[in-house]
């Protein structure tokens, strides 16, 4: 997964660790406001200084949490040890307290909301805006958590959901019409209907706009394919994973606005694998972009299990989820625990037995 990079001291940083989505606007002083070292060398031995010389604190290398140096460490151990342990995140939007809570109960996060697992690799689904009240809160959290992951030597990355594509939309294209085929329609009035919050769309600034525009759409890990979305319509769009998202960055760079409605109401499908013949749907994604098992968010597993038929429901108690669902044969699972409609924020070690 790439992030952009910016110019002079920010390159070299971002090219270290470009595959842990440091977020772009970090700086020379680095991303928490700790100095950089870049000309700081460690002497072999001491026969490098000149002879009575005595080292002051100024030429002691400097080693604080992110530096590169010791990214470079971690690395290292990394490759003795392999990867840690792998960790999804269903659908958030916007409740950040809820999301703290959750990643501090499976010992990602500490009290103060700080990366604390050192090599795990935490996946998040997509859908973190929206409906909650707090999504770029939730924004904030993840990229900051990208980071300090990765100077621990683990990972914090993130997938594309329709609803990052909704708020990419309606900050673009606002009232521009589209064709929605069924009409005219607009990213505005669709955002607002689908739970945007004016607070998310006042505190959005072009870094968290940078920051979606780039996310992947699939992935897999550990045999796991990831998507947001439990839709076949991925296929439309390529037939590697690589090329799905090339497709839909290139996608997104065009800048098209009835392009990208395509693209948004095409993952805003969903139940492609919970209904008859949804276990070959799940095959015929699996055939295309490997693993043996798909990991999705979208739906809420209450909507799966048809307990409830909509997240406008007057039934203010919500459903009781305990875990993520596994259907489709044992080759789905649903991550989606309806944290809007009272249910659960699920985050879930992967693998998963049944």
């Amino acid at each position: 997964m790439t992030q952009g990079a910016g110019q002079g001291p920010e390159v070299e940083r971002t090219a270290v660790l470009r595959d842990f989505r440091v977020p772009a606007y970090v700086n020379e002083t680095g991303p928490y406001g700790h100095s950089t070292h870049p000309g700081d060398v460690v002497p072999a031995d001491e026969e490098a200084y000149p002879e009575g010389y005595t080292p002051t604190e100024q030429d002691l290398p400097v080693i604080h949490h992110g530096d590169e140096l010791q990214a470079a460490v971690d690395a290292a151990a990394r490759a003795v040890d392999g990867p840690g342990p792998l960790f999804v995140v269903g659908d958030v939007h916007g409740y950040l307290d809820e999301l703290t809570s959750a990643l501090q109960e499976k010992g990602l996060v500490d009290a103060a909301g700080n990366w604390c697992a050192g090599t795990a690799r935490l996946w998040f689904l997509g859908d973190f805006t929206d409906r909650g009240p707090d999504g770029i809160g939730v924004i904030d959290l993840v990229m900051r958590l990208s980071a300090e992951a990765a100077a621990a030597g683990g990972y914090c990355k993130a997938l594309m959901g329709n609803h990052e594509l909704l708020l990419l939309g309606a900050k673009r294209f606002g009232d521009t019409p589209v064709n929605s085929g069924a009409g005219t329609a607009t990213f505005q009035a669709a955002w607002l209907l689908n739970g945007g919050q004016k607070t998310d769309m006042d505190r959005l600034q072009d870094h968290h706009l940078q920051w979606m525009a780039r996310l992947d759409a699939v992935e897999e890990v550990d045999g796991h394919l990831l998507v947001h979305s439990d839709t076949t319509a991925y296929l439309d769009y390529g037939d590697s994973i690589e090329a799905v998202n090339d497709t839909v960055r290139e996608t997104l760079t065009r800048n098209d606005a009835d392009e990208v409605w395509d693209l948004f109401r095409k993952l805003t499908k969903r139940f492609s694998f919970r209904d008859e013949g949804g276990a070959d749907h799940v095959r015929s994604l699996l055939d295309t972009y490997g693993g043996t098992r798909i990991v999705h968010g979208h739906s809420p597993i209450p909507y799966l299990l048809g307990e409830v038929g909509s997240e406008d429901d007057e039934d203010e108690s919500g459903p009781v989820v305990e875990g993520p669902h596994v259907y489709a044969d044992g080759l789905a699972i649903a991550m989606d625990g309806g944290v809007t409609m009272a249910g659960k924020l699920l985050v879930q070690q992967l693998p998963l037995d049944i």
